[in-house]
């Protein structure tokens, strides 16, 4: 059993379509050989991941996403990915794609990172950017319906 959670800290911020979201993570980890133990998505501002960006991370900087690994073993997945709503916001304005899009990009993006995926190179980002992409278009397939 395994569990997909989404929680909002110090923004009211309510998740559309949580079930084809938690459908997607599972084609995620299908593809990636990897199981979810648990992941918990934790939609705040921009003050807010920012505080943990310079308190855990020593960043002073804005993000749209971090992620913390708590997995003892690499076949699970154990984490938390922090989401900012104000960053991903202005980041779907910037790539002209819907504020829902954006979002879930966030999300692929984030367990991603908990899969081992990283994107400080040039190579690493676009590898990163194919497996968005990839798993994006599966969600687009998904036939959950809305609000769920």
């Amino acid at each position: 059993m395994f569990a997909t959670n989404f929680f909002s800290e110090d923004k009211s911020f309510v998740l559309q379509n949580k079930k084809s979201i938690r459908k997607l993570l599972e084609l995620v980890c299908e593809g990636e050989n990897k199981k979810i133990s648990f992941i918990n998505c934790i939609f705040c501002s921009d003050k807010y991941l920012l505080e943990i960006n310079k308190k855990h991370l020593k960043h002073n900087q804005l993000t749209d996403v971090i992620t913390f690994d708590y997995a003892p073993k690499n076949d699970s997945l154990e984490g938390d990915v922090y989401i900012s709503v104000d960053t991903v916001r202005v980041n779907a304005k910037d790539y002209n794609v819907s504020f829902q899009e954006e979002v879930v990009r966030v999300i692929v993006h984030g367990v991603l990172h908990l899969v081992g995926f990283l994107d400080k190179s040039k190579k690493e980002k676009r590898i990163m950017r194919s497996k968005e992409n990839k798993y994006l278009s599966l969600y687009k397939d998904l036939k959950v319906p809305r609000g769920t």
